[in-house]
């Protein structure tokens, strides 16, 4: 996520944070190497000039020159700036009360996820405790009504659709999810619309009848980020011909320079509202400018960690599981719940990023994913009495487990060598509350 502006400001702020005294010359050359890592993500050159102007302004002030760490201060007002960048605060969506519907209609270009991101929506709210139902107005794609309602059964959402083949009008199939909706007491319609390779008329105005139809208290347009400032440029299209509320990212997660996430605010006046951040249908998180701007600089996102850690984990299995560690009851089996747990919060190298101080710490070529595969592998060809206790693995059962797994008995000697140094850690570090504060400050916190 963002990893190429990400990597240039940090080298930027660790030169500049290590300085007790700055002078403006300094200043200078800390916010040209700013301008040209935020030119080199793509990032919308009026904003990139705005956030230069400003950032010097505010860093050239007395206040800042004789503060008692200057380099420290100038990183907060970068810091700052990006926040204000992406929008200040989180933008939650508009709904009205359960007793009425509201409508959100998802609108973008063909392949920016949009199908996708309606069911992934649809299950948030739903845990949030709306009834939201899908609308499969998209009757120009081949299967996109197919697509719809596979990915609506995924989530446990209804969807309701016509026959691409006798029903031609979107516009029908919004005033029959309406209907629907009001009969079955759904308080949600997120409508699903047509897309298309390039901005045309046909399609515009296909929007603005649909928009006039639904009467929609959201109107979401869908980009994927790895587009930049093409993005960018069409949002703000979107919003001068039909009016946008807010903004969902898709494939936040992937290589992307950043400039959409940093210019689609200022550009259109609309706040980004969800970023996508895997292809899991659980993989649509909230968008947190603060966070992210943390994430940016390599401060981490010790919030979003622990959100993610307590829909993962709950107090009770914590609790046991730190009983575990202690006792040395802690087993194979424990371990396998535990990486399966870890691997549902997401990739890897996004939970480094909310580590503070992590990022550039831990190499992320080192994280071996197929490895984390082989090692689940290997457990889930034992015995459950074998992963419970792993001291009865004696030569014959370590042959019989790779034989299972795919894999060699070196891979299983290995396993079992990690797990018992890794039971000899963990006791330590569950008991020992210095070395906890140790690891903690070395992770910055």
């Amino acid at each position: 996520m963002l990893e190429k502006i990400s990597d240039k400001l940090n080298d930027v702020v660790r030169k500049i944070s290590g300085k007790h005294v700055i002078s403006e010359k300094n200043i200078q050359d800390a916010v040209e190497e700013i301008k040209i890592a935020l030119l080199e993500a793509d990032v919308n050159l009026r904003v990139v000039r705005r956030f230069v102007n400003r950032t010097i302004e505010d860093a050239q002030g007395e206040q800042v020159l004789k503060a008692v760490n200057p380099g420290q201060q100038f990183v907060k007002i970068v810091y700052d700036r990006i926040v204000q960048l992406l929008g200040d605060e989180r933008q939650q969506l508009e709904l009205k009360g359960p007793d009425t519907v509201s409508v959100i209609l998802m609108m973008g270009l063909q392949g920016s996820g949009k199908t996708t991101t309606a069911a992934k929506l649809a299950r948030l709210l739903a845990r949030e405790g709306r009834r939201p139902l899908l609308a499969a107005a998209d009757l120009v794609r081949p299967a996109a009504v197919t697509q719809l309602e596979v990915l609506g059964a995924q989530v446990g959402v209804p969807v309701y659709s016509e026959d691409p083949q006798q029903v031609k009008d979107p516009v029908q199939v919004v005033r029959g999810a309406l209907s629907l909706a009001k009969k079955r007491q759904y308080d949600t319609v997120i409508v699903d619309t047509t897309g298309r390779l390039h901005l045309d008329e046909v399609m515009m105005r296909q929007i603005r009848d649909i928009y006039e139809a639904a009467q929609p208290v959201e109107a979401l347009y869908v980009a994927d980020a790895m587009t930049g400032q093409n993005a960018v440029n069409i949002a703000k299209e979107f919003n001068e011909q039909v009016g946008i509320t807010g903004v969902i990212l898709t494939k936040f997660d992937s290589d992307t320079r950043g400039g959409a996430a940093l210019s689609i605010r200022t550009i259109t006046g609309k706040p980004v509202k969800y970023i996508g951040v895997g292809e899991k249908i659980d993989d649509l998180d909230p968008f947190y400018p603060d966070r992210i701007a943390s994430r940016i600089l390599g401060m981490g996102d010790v919030v979003s960690l622990v959100e993610k850690a307590q829909e993962t984990y709950d107090q009770k299995e914590a609790e046991q599981l730190h009983r575990k560690i202690i006792s040395e009851s802690y087993t194979l089996q424990d371990y396998l719940e535990q990486v399966q747990k870890i691997t549902s919060m997401g990739s890897l190298s996004s939970l480094i990023d909310m580590i503070p101080g992590a990022k550039g710490q831990i190499n992320e070529d080192d994280l071996d994913q197929d490895e984390i595969k082989r090692e689940q592998a290997i457990i889930q060809s034992m015995t459950l009495g074998e992963r419970v206790n792993h001291r009865i693995l004696g030569p014959s059962r370590r042959k019989r487990i790779a034989r299972g797994s795919g894999t060699s008995v070196y891979d299983v000697n290995r396993l079992v060598k990690k797990f018992e140094q890794m039971r000899l850690t963990m006791k330590k570090v569950a008991k020992n509350k210095k070395y906890q504060t140790q690891m903690l400050k070395q992770m910055g916190m």
